[in-house]
C-alpha cells in the first residue's frame, strides 16, 4: 500500500502519552503472540508504566518517537544513547556517538502501510540533529523478528547472537 495513504504526524512522546503507548506495545505483542506463538515478544502479565515515566523524564538521553494518525498513536520507537544489556558493541562499526532503537512498535491495524519506514525516516533526521553518528538495534531472529524489515528499509545486518537463550540478530544504519 502507498505510504502516503495514512495520514501521519510525528511527535516526542510526553508523559501524557504513558497509557496510549503501553496500549500500542500490548496490543503489538498480543498480535506477535497470536501469529507467532509464545515467545520472548509475548505480553508480560502486566505492564509497568514506571520504566515509560522514567524514560520521558530523561529527554538528554532518550526519546520516544510516536506517529499519530486520526485514531491515535499508529506507532513509536525509542532512541536512546545507552546501550541495551542485549547489544554487543563489538559486531558494530565504531563511531564515537551511536544511538540505540529498541521498542519499535507499528498497531497492528496498520501494519504494511509505510508507517515502520516513515518512523525510521524520522527517527533518522532526528539521529542526524541530535547529532548521532549510527542507529544500532537488535531484533529477534525469529519469524516475529523483524529482519526483513530493517533490511528493506537500508539497515545494515552486522552480527547474529544469543542472549540469554534467545536469538537475536544486529542491524546498523551510518549516518
Amino acid at each position: 500500500m502507498d505510504s502516503g495513504a495514512v495520514n501521519l504526524s510525528f511527535a516526542i512522546a510526553s508523559a501524557s502519552d504513558v497509557a496510549a503507548l503501553l496500549s500500542l506495545h500490548r496490543s503489538v505483542a498480543e498480535d506477535l503472540t497470536h501469529r507467532f506463538g509464545q515467545g520472548p515478544w509475548s505480553p508480560p502479565a502486566t505492564y509497568n508504566e514506571k520504566p515509560l515515566r522514567y524514560d520521558l523524564s530523561r529527554s538528554k538521553f532518550v526519546r520516544i518517537l510516536m506517529a499519530r494518525d486520526r485514531h491515535g498513536i499508529a506507532g513509536s520507537l525509542r532512541l536512546q544513547t545507552k546501550k541495551p544489556w542485549s547489544i554487543d558493541t563489538d559486531y558494530f562499526s565504531p563511531v564515537r556517538r551511536p544511538l540505540y532503537l529498541t521498542g519499535m512498535a507499528v498497531h497492528p491495524r496498520l501494519q504494511e502501510k509505510g508507517i515502520g519506514r516513515r518512523l525510521l525516516a524520522e527517527a533518522e533526521a532526528m539521529a542526524r540533529a541530535w547529532p548521532r553518528d549510527a542507529i544500532r538495534l537488535d531484533t529477534f531472529d525469529a519469524d516475529a523478528g523483524a529482519g526483513g524489515f530493517y533490511r528493506r528499509c537500508g539497515y545494515r545486518e552486522v552480527g547474529r547472537v544469543s542472549y540469554r537463550g534467545v536469538p537475536h540478530v544486529y542491524f546498523e544504519f551510518l549516518l
